[in-house]
């Protein structure tokens, strides 16, 4: 594997958590992985990958990256305190979207305020976010990664505020076989939220980059609560 192996703490056990749990820990990660609903649940997911499988509140515990990947409306339900064991410096990444209609009901934060989705998650919890896979399809993380320089190498874009935070998160996707694009700060993440050009883009950096310049600021009517 190149570079460190890392302590990785991942709240939320569906497609996205699933599938980064399993690729993570193929690299040789040490990968912690918690649900709503209890250890016992993971059991057969831990016994695939070597994962353990623990409590939400004990996830972060050590942790140098920590994924929160839960239904947006699911974020206020997180244990407080969630990330006080956690490495100092620790990168939390966040593949959150924001579904009023479908899913997570009115999100005043969001609507009223006009936050972006990150920044209200990163406010729910306490602590600077890295957006990042919120517009990957779960399958990919399993059947699309490619070597470093492959033409046909998809690249995700990557939002936040903390530089030391973010280029962990890069570099740990560029493990996982997928470019990145810096884009921008948390103010900025708009630009990879459901409804714009970028979101389930399937295209390397240069597609990805322009995707990105293209996104309207206005909420498409289908993401409005």
């Amino acid at each position: 594997m190149e570079g460190p192996v890392m302590k990785i703490g991942i709240i939320g056990a569906g497609n996205i958590g699933g599938n980064l749990t399993r690729r993570l820990t193929a690299l040789g990660h040490d990968v912690s992985v918690a649900n709503s609903r209890g250890p016992e649940t993971l059991a057969a997911l831990a016994e695939e990958t070597g994962a353990t499988a623990v409590r939400a509140e004990e996830a972060a515990r050590g942790a140098e990256v920590v994924v929160v990947t839960v239904p947006l409306k699911a974020v206020p339900d997180l244990p407080s305190g969630l990330l006080d064991g956690a490495a100092e410096n620790v990168a939390v990444i966040d593949t959150g979207n924001y579904y009023p209609r479908q899913r997570d009901g009115r999100i005043a934060g969001i609507e009223d305020e006009g936050l972006t989705e990150s920044a209200w998650t990163a406010r729910q919890i306490g602590h600077t976010v890295i957006k990042a896979f919120n517009g990957t399809y779960a399958q990919d993380i399993l059947d699309r990664p490619r070597p470093a320089g492959d033409p046909d190498r998809m690249a995700l874009p990557v939002a936040g505020d903390d530089e030391a935070a973010k280029r962990v998160v890069r570099d740990l996707i560029d493990q996982l076989g997928f470019d990145t694009v810096d884009a921008g700060t948390l103010a900025d993440s708009w630009r990879q939220q459901p409804g714009t050009p970028v979101y389930g883009l399937r295209e390397g950096v240069d597609g990805v980059t322009k995707a990105l310049a293209e996104a309207s600021p206005e909420r498409p009517a289908d993401f409005r609560g």
